[in-house]
């Protein structure tokens, strides 16, 4: 008889952008010149008091365990954060640090949901929220969002969703992806109302935030202090490779979180959590809106020469990195698309299948976090391949 997988496993799709991302991979190793625009991560390091900490604390030599919710300097540190960019007032208490965004998400579902329980997500949205919540056995409820909505959740979409079957949870993305777009302060105020009323666990998605260019971003814990907040240090921060990120949970949730963590995970990586702490400091702070104003340029570059070439819909790019364009003017198939774009113009991004099953065949998602060099050259490539 043979082994088999287990059945979560099965109901995990593939990551389209990291698959994208690998066969391009493969093709830089032929040889062959490739501009990446799949993966959502900044073309630059850290900044450099990121990096002198880290240095430091290699020459000192030893790395060990850490408490489990994370060494108090960062937490405060983000705590201070929460105060200085939002004025909200968050003990350090509530702060748990984690392995990038990613684990975060692992932990809001085990510590909130049981198996079968419903989580609302948008679509399109980010696919990991749908493998994870498969593999722990809940169910993803899909809302599509679209141009009425400025292609983001709403509290009416919520409320109609609840009451068709009940939801235990929501997740939301502002600024989201793939799409960029923010929800807009008025409408997330009415999401955490109506969540709170009917009971629902409402987790936000902020790993974006600092990266905005229409607007100002809130942060949900100015409309509801009971929610759970996830960011990271690997966007406006450029530490994606260092792999850590932060939760915001309730008092009431951060014993439940620890145990789960020190069972599973045990702790954050001490180099990471020490270098993190330099993140907020000016001199970096500095370093990154520099670094920012380049994905700005990047942005008005796209947002120009993309309906030139024949791209008919860009969405709204309210925040990050991401331009989710409409290709159907090229195909109807954007993986055959992407494959093919690949191969031929040596330009990697990823299929719409990855954010969203029904429409996504329509539509590419194009990260400009690269170099402003590489996005002017992607851009070229493109023109030339499209003619």
């Amino acid at each position: 008889m043979s082994r088999s997988i287990s059945d979560r496993a099965a109901r995990v799709e593939p990551f389209l952008a990291m698959d994208v991302m690998s066969a391009a991979i493969r093709r830089e190793r032929e040889g062959k010149p490739v501009v990446y625009m799949c993966v959502g991560e900044p073309g630059t390091p850290a900044p450099s008091p990121v990096r002198e900490v880290a240095a430091k604390a290699v020459a000192d030599g030893r790395f060990g365990y850490t408490e489990a919710l994370g060494i108090r300097p960062l937490r405060e540190a983000i705590a201070a954060h929460y105060h200085a960019a939002h004025g909200i007032a968050v003990s350090p208490e509530r702060i748990v640090v984690t392995t990038g965004s990613s684990v975060g998400f692992d932990l809001a579902f085990l510590a909130c949901f049981n198996p079968g329980d419903r989580v609302a997500i948008a679509s399109p949205g980010y696919p990991p929220y749908r493998a994870i919540l498969a593999a722990l056995d809940l169910e993803a409820v899909e809302i599509e969002v679209g141009p009425a909505t400025r292609w983001a959740l709403t509290a009416e979409a919520i409320e109609a969703a609840h009451a068709a079957r009940p939801l235990r949870g929501v997740l939301i993305a502002s600024p989201a992806n793939p799409t960029g777009t923010m929800i807009l302060e008025a409408e997330l105020a009415a999401i955490c109302a109506t969540c709170r009323r009917l009971g629902i666990w409402l987790i936000s998605d902020e790993i974006y935030h600092r990266l905005v260019w229409i607007g100002a971003e809130k942060t949900a814990l100015a409309f509801d202090d009971d929610v759970i907040v996830l960011n990271s240090f690997s966007k406006y921060y450029s530490m994606t490779g260092w792999r850590v990120g932060w939760m915001v949970v309730p008092e009431r949730l951060a014993r439940t979180i620890e145990r789960l963590v020190q069972n599973m995970f045990i702790s954050v990586p001490d180099l990471s959590q020490r270098a993190a702490v330099a993140a907020f400091d000016p001199v970096s702070t500095a370093e990154l809106d520099l670094v920012k104003a380049g994905y700005g340029r990047n942005r008005e570059l796209l947002m120009r020469r993309l309906p030139q070439m024949g791209f008919s819909e860009i969405l709204p790019m309210d925040g990050a990195f991401y331009v989710y364009a409409d290709v159907s003017r090229f195909t109807n198939d954007s993986m055959a698309f992407a494959a093919k774009m690949l191969d031929e113009a040596g330009v990697a991004a990823t299929p719409g299948p990855d954010f969203d099953r029904s429409r996504g065949h329509r539509y590419m998602r194009f990260s400009f976090a690269g170099h402003p060099d590489k996005v002017a050259e992607a851009v070229e490539r493109l023109e030339h391949w499209l003619k």
